[in-house]
């Protein structure tokens, strides 16, 4: 690789006067810096990006931690951090793995969008520490450097259960989702409440893993048991798909027979039939208010924590007991 070291020598100059032209300094007379602008175009220099950052203590670049990168939920979320970041002159890259969890500490970025299990709440904390700024997505966590936005997920479940009881409904099944998800422990808790304020409510949870496979499944558990009409309130969009992906293979009608209703309101839940009911809330907002709480600590500015709001979205797959 050129360094600006072999542009010197083939100029005969200092490698501060390269410098000092590849960086437009007024330090360096026109015709000089045409002419080393010149020899770096002629031996294909590229500047080092890392060196770069070291020096200037920045990147521009701003990382996204996913747990995966699997299913619908993440393209308006992103789409929100990287218009965002773009409109104030940052780059993000999309970051999975624990291997990735070294561009913090060797600062390859400015600061981190959390939303990945793998990092433990210990290891944030120690990167908070040393002054690296973080947002949260996917916990809580009390720090300077660390800011929170998270979405209502408590309000959510309450709104998906109280929709379905209200409909007289009192044979529940709930399908949780991964047991280290800060969205589903708080999305079950907040059904096991709601559950607890109406009377004779027979409620069994399954397990699931926010996939379409889990919902199926759960699905095929809830047949082998039907013996009435029953709701199921699943803590997420793609395992409800997984459940009408089962009961279309089967004699009962959803809306009917069995009542689903769902939480995220994905794409596709506007066009299963009949429409999943479900809990809406803005992805792309949250994307970006993400992004734009991290670039007011990368700015040493003051923030408070943040919450996205939902709202109940009214489906046919939800009927009256």
């Amino acid at each position: 690789m050129v360094s600006i070291k072999d542009i010197a020598k083939k100029a005969g100059v200092s490698i501060s006067t390269v410098s000092y032209a590849l960086n437009g300094s007024p330090k360096v007379t026109d015709e000089t810096c045409a002419r080393i602008l010149a020899i770096a175009k002629e031996l294909n220099y590229t500047p080092n990006a890392a060196a770069r950052t070291l020096k200037k203590r920045e990147s521009k670049i701003i990382g996204v931690f996913l747990t995966d990168f699997s299913g619908p939920f993440y393209g308006h979320l992103l789409q929100g951090i990287k218009e965002y970041l773009n409109g104030h002159d940052y780059e993000l890259i999309v970051c999975s793995g624990s291997q990735s969890h070294r561009f913090l500490p060797e600062r390859m970025i400015d600061g981190a969008i959390i939303l990945d299990a793998a990092f433990t709440d210990e290891e944030l904390l120690q990167h908070a520490d040393r002054g690296h700024k973080i947002v949260v997505l996917d916990r809580e966590l009390i720090h300077p450097n660390i800011n929170q936005v998270l979405l209502d997920n408590k309000a959510g479940a309450n709104l998906a259960a109280d929709y379905v009881l209200e409909k007289g409904h009192r044979k529940l099944y709930v399908v949780a989702g991964p047991q280290d998800s800060y969205d589903s422990d708080k999305r079950l808790h907040a059904v096991r409440q709601t559950v607890g304020r109406y009377k004779d409510v027979d409620c069994t949870e399954l397990p699931g893993s926010f996939d379409k496979e889990s919902g199926e499944k759960a699905a095929r558990c809830i047949l082998e048991a039907y013996k009435e009409p029953a709701a199921v309130l699943c803590l997420n969009d793609e395992m409800a798909v997984g459940v009408y992906n089962t009961l279309a293979e089967s004699d009962y009608r959803i809306g009917e027979h069995i009542h689903i209703i769902g939480f995220d309101n994905i794409e596709l839940s506007a066009y299963v039939s009949p429409r999943l009911a479900t809990i809406d809330y803005s992805k792309h907002k949250w994307g970006a208010l993400a992004a734009e709480q991290l670039l007011k600590l990368i700015a040493g500015e003051k923030v408070e924590h943040e919450r996205i709001y939902v709202t109940l979205v009214r489906g046919e797959s939800v009927g009256d007991a």
